[in-house]
């Protein structure tokens, strides 16, 4: 059956790791990295059915070689710690053709990676062992429209309340940040890959008229009471195929048979509670009337009733009672429900602030533009006359000297603002109304996020209260049945 797997890894030289290592390995072929000059031959790796390299726009079409395409990345990448790739594993669905398995992850690539300015080069390995999937490796600087490999970062200094430049005493430098130049290395932007090769997925599977679909969120995330597995690592795996048992491996095996026991014992106490709505000639109790009834057998088997087991009745019943909560599976819908809004909230949070980051960081190089641009133009306006070259001065040189701090602020404002300048002025005005509209969106949503927050904690606990009544009740109406058929038979138990 489909199975939802996707991990992410960076190829890093720091590490010891090569791209062109990587790239042969996962595609099964032969390449020097001119690097360091080592060969890496993997020409008889068995298993690769498929392999090809997809480019976006603005991508030399040379790279469409692959030991071309990394080798210029292991040259670009001149640090010893360098980042040089993205590594992307994941599962591909079994219902499919092969021929489908390459359109899912050709397609899946283009949309998430190369028309955002990645080159995807993608290997798909079916030993024909029920394993079939992918290696994607993905290129972490982006090209410019000239078609040359562009800045993954930048630095920018870091300035106080009067647009000064900050010393720091200690490294004996002025402060920098460092600015990303593209979102590839947001959280968000992974969990948005994750949910669009589910996404992709489901699609071909319902295209293939299969039923089978797959979910990119966690078993607490879905709501689900089975245990996920644990990952169990390359050693173990390997130990695992080769038949010898590891603990990773036992505890993944104990997990299934529990979730196939749980998965079991659900089936069974569902075909039950069908049988017992169509035999019992009263309706069905309500959530609230089976927490009532649960609660008086309890009381009635202690001498004293405790307080608190009062109190935890009254306010579990008040509580579905308030939110129109009439069976078990609307209590499941609703925390469902809950999860996912606290879960919207807190993206959309993410998302607002980031662009609040950016829209200030705007701003700021707005400031410094308008600020020091009479400076600069008045330092590209001073010419160096005959005179001036006969005495040896440089008044050019001498005003760069008095005003270098102004100068290199209005420098770096222009390139930050270079795609704003090709119009007429800067945006200003709205930048400062989008900063004011988000800022109240921002308090907003935080007020949102702490109460669903609250909300989802309490939920949360009246759920494992009502799981635990529920199953004693569910018990005690699986006895009343074993009773009533031992006596359609005649026989006292």
């Amino acid at each position: 059956m489909a199975l939802y797997h996707l991990s992410l890894k960076i190829i890093s030289r720091g590490k010891g790791k090569s791209a062109v290592a990587a790239a042969a390995y996962r595609s099964g072929e032969k390449i020097t990295n001119q690097y360091d000059g080592v060969t890496h031959d993997y020409s008889r790796k068995r298993g690769v059915v498929h392999t090809e390299i997809l480019l976006p726009d603005n991508a030399p079409k040379e790279y469409a070689d692959r030991s071309t395409l990394w080798n210029a990345v292991e040259k670009i990448e001149k640090a010893s710690n360098s980042r040089l790739a993205r590594d992307i594993d994941v599962a591909l669905p079994v219902e499919l053709s092969t021929e489908q398995q390459q359109d899912l992850i050709r397609e899946y690539c283009r949309k998430a990676f190369v028309q955002h300015g990645m080159v995807a080069d993608i290997c798909i390995h079916d030993k024909n062992d029920g394993n079939p999937h992918a290696h994607i490796m993905l290129t972490v600087r982006p090209f410019t429209e000239e078609k040359t490999w562009g800045e993954k970062q930048k630095k920018v200094y870091q300035l106080d309340s009067n647009g000064e430049k900050i010393y720091d005493p200690k490294k004996k430098q002025y402060k920098c940040k460092t600015v990303k130049l593209t979102d590839w290395d947001n959280g968000e932007k992974v969990e948005e890959w994750r949910k669009a090769w589910a996404d992709n997925c489901n699609e071909y599977l319902s295209r293939n008229n299969t039923a089978e679909r797959i979910d990119h969120r966690s078993y607490k995330r879905q709501g689900k009471t089975e245990q996920p597995t644990i990952h169990l690592g390359a050693a173990a795996y390997q130990m695992e195929k080769r038949g010898i048992r590891t603990e990773r491996g036992d505890i993944n095996r104990n997990i299934k048979i529990n979730n196939r026991e749980i998965k079991e014992l659900k089936k069974q106490l569902y075909q039950i509670d069908k049988w017992l709505k169509e035999q019992e000639e009263n309706a069905e109790p309500t959530l609230a009337e089976t927490i009532n009834n649960v609660m008086q057998k309890r009381q009635s088997k202690q001498h004293k009733p405790a307080f608190s087991e009062l109190t935890k009745a009254a306010n579990l019943i008040n509580f579905i009672t308030k939110n129109d909560i009439n069976d078990y599976e609307n209590l499941h819908e609703k925390v469902n429900q809950m999860h996912e809004r606290l879960y919207t909230v807190r993206q959309t949070l993410k998302s607002t602030e980031s662009r609040l980051k950016e829209l200030n960081e705007n701003l700021q190089q707005a400031v410094h533009y308008r600020q020091n641009k009479a400076v600069f133009e008045t330092y590209n306006s001073i010419q160096i006359g005959r005179i001036d070259k006969l005495l040896k001065r440089d008044p050019k040189m001498n005003f760069y000297e008095a005003n270098r701090t102004e100068i290199a602020l209005f420098q770096i404002a222009e390139r930050y603002l270079k795609k704003y300048l090709k119009s007429d002025a800067l945006p200003v005005k709205a930048w400062k109304l989008e900063v004011a509209e988000l800022t109240a969106k921002k308090d907003e949503l935080y007020k949102q996020y702490y109460k669903l927050k609250d909300d989802v904690n309490v939920i949360d606990d009246v759920k494992r209260e009502v799981d635990e009544i529920v199953r004693v009740d569910m018990v005690e109406r699986v006895s009343k049945l074993e009773e009533r058929q031992w006596r359609d038979r005649g026989v006292e138990r």
